[in-house]
């Protein structure tokens, strides 16, 4: 058996049990706390602990380039995709602000671009080809090259983290991620399609149409979801499903990011169905086709700030809320702890 299908790790309904018993005895009215309640039941079950952590935080962002962009479907040339790595590993990214901020670790994977890069600090070279080739013509990546991209994933976690949060970086990557998004829920691209990088109207509509195209090119309805991977992803996604498997094999909740993570976890489920408690979805991008796909999950956004940067930046943003779940689930007082008669 191929490792990605391997079952995931199953959450512990006995510390979800402990957790939500001990949330109705803590110093507040029952339910007060809301999704921050939530929140730490939710973590405690992943993590098999009465006190949920998050200490050990990883944020792994994986870079690749897209053939596709030779459709004229992004506002930004493809060489940006090789220059934001370089941006991240100096720190000048927002993600890497975020980090540093929150005393995160943070890893970049160059899976993917088309211009080769020299070493550079927090960079993993990990490149399997440069850029996969353009869906519009043929396969985005040919069987062993997805295979290589989804073992990069897998290797970016460990069983001691105690959550794993991935980011991408690759220009035409709405595009890759628009007909993946299409392909799953048996959509026309006009459903989907927003703006990425900042296209105008004239340039989604065009968008839609080598989506569609595609679609139909590659019998999109009828393939299985790693046949679609294969022919329509990127180098980048396709890490990104690997990672959030392989975080649910192992017991590590994953935090999903935007449009494209969102995709990403979608096609991790649909895989391996058994992965979805694991992934808990951080906010709501304002690119319009991750609202369709929502309903795949376990869970709903925690926030929603507008935000469509990617990177993994606004699942980074909501990692000091999960810290303080954490921290009141493990810290507050008990009604007979502090003396405080509760209202029963």
């Amino acid at each position: 058996m191929d490792w990605f299908l391997q079952q995931a790790k199953t959450p512990s309904d006995i510390h979800r049990a402990a957790a939500t018993q001990r949330q109705q005895q803590l110093t507040k009215p029952a339910g007060s706390l809301g999704e921050l309640e939530t929140l730490a039941i939710t973590l405690a079950s992943l993590q098999g602990s009465h006190t949920p952590q998050l200490n050990n935080i990883h944020i792994h962002i994986f870079a690749a380039d897209h053939g596709v962009a030779a459709e004229n479907v992004s506002a930004f040339p493809q060489a940006v995709t090789a220059q934001m790595v370089q941006n991240f590993s100096s720190g000048g990214a927002a993600i890497a602000v975020i980090a540093q901020s929150l005393n995160a670790e943070l890893a970049i994977s160059n899976v993917g671009t088309v211009q080769a890069l020299p070493d550079l600090p927090k960079v993993l070279d990990q490149r399997i080809a440069a850029g996969t080739a353009n869906f519009a013509h043929g396969p985005a990546m040919q069987r062993q090259q997805l295979m290589a991209a989804l073992d990069v994933g897998r290797n970016t976690v460990a069983r001691q983290q105690d959550i794993w949060l991935g980011g991408e970086m690759g220009i035409a990557n709405t595009t890759s991620a628009t007909a993946l998004a299409c392909a799953l829920l048996k959509l026309n691209a006009e459903q989907l399609v927003g703006p990425g990088t900042g296209i105008d109207q004239a340039t989604q509509q065009h968008k839609a149409a080598v989506i569609n195209a595609a679609l139909v090119f590659h019998s999109a309805d009828t393939a299985s979801p790693l046949e679609n991977l294969q022919h329509l992803g990127g180098l980048e996604i396709a890490a990104l499903v690997g990672g959030y498997i392989r975080a649910a094999q192992l017991g590590v909740p994953a935090l999903v990011d935007g449009y494209i993570c969102t995709v990403a976890a979608r096609y991790a489920i649909a895989i391996n169905p058994s992965v979805k408690p694991w992934l808990l979805l951080s906010h709501q991008s304002a690119e319009p086709g991750q609202q369709a796909l929502f309903d795949g999950f376990a869970y709903s956004p925690l926030i929603n700030m507008g935000m469509r940067l990617g990177e993994g930046s606004g699942a980074a943003v909501c990692l000091p809320l999960l810290k303080l779940a954490c921290d009141l689930h493990n810290n507050m007082a008990t009604f007979d702890h502090a003396g405080v008669a509760n209202k029963d």
